[in-house]
């Protein structure tokens, strides 16, 4: 039985607490192989840094602007893949249930159809229709066991059938309506994008703090207070620098709706995924499936909701591709989408293994895929460069997350 005075004890916690302490355990981790995000971050500075030496453009706000709504439409995707991956899954349907989302939208506000219906209602059916495609993918892995790269990749296959059938008359359908074309096309005020600024660091700094004091009231570590200013202040500070740079864009100044759409998705992602039930039992399935069933987790629903979470995200991308372009046509869900959304994913840190990553992992990849697209074009190099480039980048990514999982092993952690 220890013998430490209640001094003592709290001395010990204060210096846990501290911020060398901290640090120094930071530093062990990153030793053993828990890089986190470091990876990614570094990637984003250096990519930065290359393309605006190259071309003075890529730093403007204008070029900014279009690089938010350019990385929607895949991040948003992605953010599906990452909870596919945290089970230890592979969803390749991923592009044509989007494609088939964005046929859906058009068609369901197309005059002429019997089915001109209001916007946000063709976007409810839009995303209604991923998540039944999810439904029945997430099912027949779930109950019948197929595996999910089968069953998705026949996903695939019916989904680039339908959009052949559905379009095959046409070819192409045009948007119309204000409300759907707004979703990827529609720019905030200045005044609105300071007052979304200043609502986010408020609403950041009172889930920080509000967690820092209930843990404290409830006797648990709570962390370094000046640490979790400061990474409120930073995380304030870029959203305001963010509204700022829109803010100068010519000719249509201001935040991008979509912009906000996304961020609000991975927000709401990261929340579900690491502070409910269903998020530990996702690491928990990703983690080791069997151990997970005999802890009395219902591994069959989990599998077929987070399934259900990819449709649904994937479609949300699709509407948002479909806005961009104020249309669809025969080539829906087709081309890179699939894999950008899957690499999106992998670089942004989440293990192709299962069981580690983060839903805040889609926003970086995201961001790193966008950048090397928007810098490529900029530049004027080949679409085969802009391929071997992100090819390149997934295979670090997958090697990295390889090599990393060997050293944790090796530590113990």
């Amino acid at each position: 039985m220890s013998s430490a005075a209640p001094a003592e004890i709290q001395a010990a916690a204060e210096d846990q607490d501290s911020i060398v302490a901290i640090l120094r355990a930071r530093w062990v981790a990153i030793r053993s192989g828990d890089v986190g995000s470091l990876p990614v971050i570094i990637g984003i500075i250096a990519i930065a840094l290359y393309f605006n030496s190259k071309t003075s453009i890529f730093f403007s706000a204008v070029n900014f602007q279009n690089l938010i709504q350019q990385m929607a439409g895949v991040t948003v995707i992605a953010i599906g893949v990452v909870f596919v991956l945290l089970i230890g899954e592979i969803d390749l349907s991923i592009g044509y249930v989007s494609g088939i989302a964005g046929v859906s939208v058009a068609y369901f506000q197309q005059a002429g159809t019997g089915h001109q219906y209001p916007g946000l209602v063709a976007l409810a059916l839009a995303i209604a229709t991923g998540l039944v495609i999810g439904l029945i993918q997430g099912s027949v892995i779930a109950f019948i066991g197929v595996p999910s790269f089968v069953v998705t990749l026949a996903g695939l296959l019916v989904s680039q059938g339908l959009i052949l059938q559905v379009l095959g008359t046409q070819g192409v359908i045009g948007i119309q309506d204000k409300q759907i074309n707004d979703i990827a096309n529609y720019v905030l005020t200045k005044n609105t994008g300071w007052i979304v600024a200043i609502i986010l660091t408020v609403a950041l700094a009172g889930a920080a703090f509000g967690s820092y004091f209930s843990r404290l009231r409830a006797g648990l570590p709570t962390g370094n207070v000046i640490l979790t200013i400061v990474r409120v202040a930073f995380f304030g500070g870029l959203a305001f620098a963010a509204v700022y740079i829109c803010n100068q864009a010519k000719p249509r100044p201001g935040v991008p709706l979509v912009g906000l759409i996304f961020v609000f998705l991975v927000v709401l992602g990261g929340y579900v995924a690491s502070r409910t039930t269903f998020g530990r039992h996702v690491y928990a399935v990703g983690g080791n499936a069997e151990a997970a069933r005999r802890a009395g987790i219902n591994v069959k629903l989990i599998r077929i909701i987070v399934f259900m979470i990819s449709g649904a995200m994937a479609a949300m991308g699709g509407v948002i591709l479909a806005s961009r372009l104020n249309g669809i046509d025969l080539t829906a869900g087709g081309g890179t989408i699939l894999l950008d959304s899957i690499s999106a994913a992998v670089i942004g840190g989440v293990s192709l293994f299962g069981g580690r990553g983060r839903v805040s992992g889609a926003l970086f990849g995201g961001l790193i895929i966008g950048m090397i697209a928007n810098g490529i074009d900029l530049v004027g190099y080949s679409d085969a460069i802009k391929l071997i480039t992100t090819g390149l980048i997934l295979l670090a990514a997958v090697t990295l997350d390889t090599v990393l999982r060997r050293r944790q092993a090796a530590a113990g952690r």
